[in-house]
């Protein structure tokens, strides 16, 4: 069986990079790291995350019907579904400048390296571009304008991309209105639920938000951290893997602490209604629920800082991971810009894409929050149409909530909610 300094070795020499025990001593275990240990802690994360993923599904699929999954005035049980059977043709326009994002990204990168190595680096020697021949001054120029029009159609892409995104946005929230208010006007009077305007507003607006996201925004985000690592394998395959080095780490720790205040959230949520029940119980006994409601100012009070507590946390512990990348290219770049392996303006513009790097993967983890949470809102909003729930679903309508299936939210809670004396 093969030891880590071994595979270590076998794996650089994969990559062209053969060095021996001459090499500097700090270089052994940094490629170690690099090499052998963060890829195999990343495949590990990434089989986890895809196993949790399908016991979801799985325990999803067997969960019994809740009443907001059986047809109702025409909103079909899925989300994803009904986006695309209404927004379909608007979709294919925002996969098209999702894609077209991606190339403009590739020469944003590419410029800079080139101006670097074929300008700085290239003494005054004239160069030949496609046939002419151009003094360094012309190349120059030539190259600034090259990436100020790549920068400027990644700025205009982007814009025409939002503008349709609203459309997309706008266009569902109007179809999801007129669907939950024809269902809830074909009911008896004497049926009728009162909360209609809350459910028309505030409740369908972020659902109308994320059907312009639906497909949108794995395609861009992803293609655009697809776009960097291959930009970064181009320039040399070991520093792309140094890249990915704290990604494990940060998939492990942010999500989890994500999670956290995702069900502190939902605490204040369920303490913001009984404060509600509170304020509506003294109006109506005159001042007799004052000490009840100076309770859930309290329980608010310590909920808000135990978010802001996980929330700065997560940034902290993001941050510091982010920035240990640029250490290793500083590091592991420079030593290989000496050794000429990497040329000064590949090393650049790494440390360029680099920055880049970090935020699609934050627009990922916050689609996938985003997603759960309107998944939850527009289970509410059907079991609104049906009937079966208020503007809150279940809890509103004074009903007790138990989680079928804790293990899909990754806690278990229940709703109960009195009525007003």
């Amino acid at each position: 069986m093969l030891d880590l300094h071994t595979l270590t070795h076998d794996a650089a020499g994969a990559f062209g990079f053969w060095y021996d025990d001459t090499a500097p001593g700090w270089l052994h275990p940094v490629m170690h790291l690099v090499l052998v240990l963060a890829p195999s802690l990343l495949l590990l994360t990434l089989a986890s995350q895809a196993a949790w993923l399908l016991r979801r599904r799985i325990l999803r699929r067997a969960a019994p019907l809740a009443p907001a999954q059986f047809p109702a005035g025409g909103l079909e049980p899925g989300l994803p579904r009904y986006i695309l059977r209404t927004t379909g043709p608007q979709q294919k326009i925002l996969i098209l400048f999702s894609l077209t994002a991606m190339p403009i990204l590739y020469l944003t990168l590419e410029l800079p390296k080139q101006i670097v190595n074929r300008v700085f680096e290239n003494g005054s020697s004239p160069v030949v571009v496609f046939g002419a021949e151009l003094s360094q001054v012309s190349l120059l120029f030539l190259l600034c304008g090259a990436y100020l029009a790549a920068i400027t159609l990644n700025g205009l892409n982007k814009y025409w991309l939002n503008i349709r995104k609203g459309r997309v946005a706008e266009s569902f929230v109007r179809r999801l209105r007129l669907a939950v208010y024809r269902q809830w006007r074909r009911d008896q009077p004497a049926q009728r639920q009162p909360a209609i305007i809350p459910v028309l507003g505030p409740e369908v607006e972020p659902v109308g938000g994320f059907a312009s996201e639906l497909l949108a925004v794995p395609l861009l985000q992803g293609g655009t951290l697809a776009t960097i690592l291959l930009f970064m394998f181009v320039q040399d395959p070991i520093l792309a893997a140094a890249a990915l080095t704290v990604l494990p780490l940060q998939l492990i720790i942010v999500p989890r602490l994500q999670r956290r205040v995702n069900a502190v959230s939902r605490e204040r949520i369920r303490e913001m209604r009984l404060l509600g029940e509170h304020l509506d119980r003294d109006m109506r006994a005159s001042g007799q629920g004052a000490l009840p409601a100076g309770r859930s100012f309290r329980q608010l009070q310590d909920l808000r800082l135990q978010i802001h507590r996980l929330k700065f946390l997560a940034k902290a512990i993001n941050n510091f991971l982010t920035a240990l990348t640029p250490f290793l290219f500083y590091s592991l770049g420079g030593y290989f810009v000496l050794q000429e392996r990497v040329s000064l303006g590949a090393l650049v513009a790494m440390l360029s894409a680099h920055k880049e790097f970090s935020s699609p993967l934050k627009d990922l983890f916050r689609f996938y929050q985003q997603s759960e949470d309107v998944r939850i809102r527009y289970q509410e909003i059907r079991a609104f149409a049906s009937g079966s729930g208020g503007a809150l679903g279940p809890a509103a309508a004074g009903q007790h909530y138990h989680d079928p299936n804790p293990a899909l939210h990754g806690n278990s809670f229940t709703y109960e909610r009195k009525r007003p004396s």
